[in-house]
C-alpha cells in the first residue's frame, strides 16, 4: 500500500515520471533534429525545443552529473532516476564555450527550475550554428515508453516528456 502511495507522491505511478522543458520555445520531434545522433535516438529517446530565450533550467529535481566545460550541454540524474542530457544547439561544442555560461557544476543538487546554463541564442546563430536543444533520456531502456508532448509552444518547466516504467 505505501509503495503505491510513494510512487504517486514521487511522480511515478499511472501518470508516469515527468521531465519538463528546460527552456521556453517550440517543441520539435526528436526525429526532426538535424543531427543523426539525436534524430535516430542513438543516445536515447526524447524531444527537442527550439529556444525562444537563452536560459536552460533544471527539467526536474536531481543531481548534476556532468556540466561540460564548454557550457553547451549538461547531464543530470533526476530524483526519479532518469538520466537526462540537455544539449544546447547542434555541433556547438565547436564554439569552445563562446556564448555560453555554465551556472552549475557536477555534484550540485538542483530543484526543477534552477538555472543551469545561460547562452546567447543570437550570437550562436550568427556564428552559423543551430540552437535547437535536444532533451534526451539516456537510460531509455529503463522505461517501457518515453512519450514526448505534442509539437507546439512550451514554457520552461512545462510538460515535455513522460516516462513510463
Amino acid at each position: 500500500m505505501f509503495g503505491k502511495l510513494k510512487e504517486k507522491l514521487m511522480g511515478g505511478g499511472q501518470s508516469g515520471i515527468e521531465v519538463c522543458a528546460p527552456v521556453s520555445g517550440k517543441i520539435v520531434a526528436l526525429s526532426d533534429v538535424p543531427d543523426p545522433t539525436f534524430a535516430q535516438g542513438i543516445l536515447g529517446q526524447g524531444a527537442a525545443v527550439l529556444p525562444s530565450e537563452g536560459r536552460i533550467v533544471a527539467p526536474a529535481d536531481g543531481t548534476i552529473d556532468v556540466m561540460f566545460d564548454t557550457g553547451h550541454a549538461v547531464s543530470m540524474t533526476t530524483a526519479d532516476g532518469a538520466e537526462v542530457l540537455v544539449h544546447v544547439g547542434i555541433d556547438t561544442v565547436n564554439l569552445k564555450g563562446e556564448h555560453y555560461k555554465a551556472c552549475c557544476k557536477a555534484g550540485d543538487k538542483v530543484k526543477k527550475g534552477d538555472l543551469l546554463i545561460e547562452f546567447d541564442p543570437a550570437a550562436i546563430e550568427a556564428a552559423g550554428y543551430q540552437i535547437i536543444t535536444p532533451v534526451i533520456i539516456c537510460n531509455t531502456d529503463a522505461y517501457s515508453a518515453v512519450k514526448a508532448a505534442a509539437p507546439g509552444e512550451v514554457s520552461a518547466g512545462g510538460a515535455l516528456l513522460t516516462l513510463q516504467k
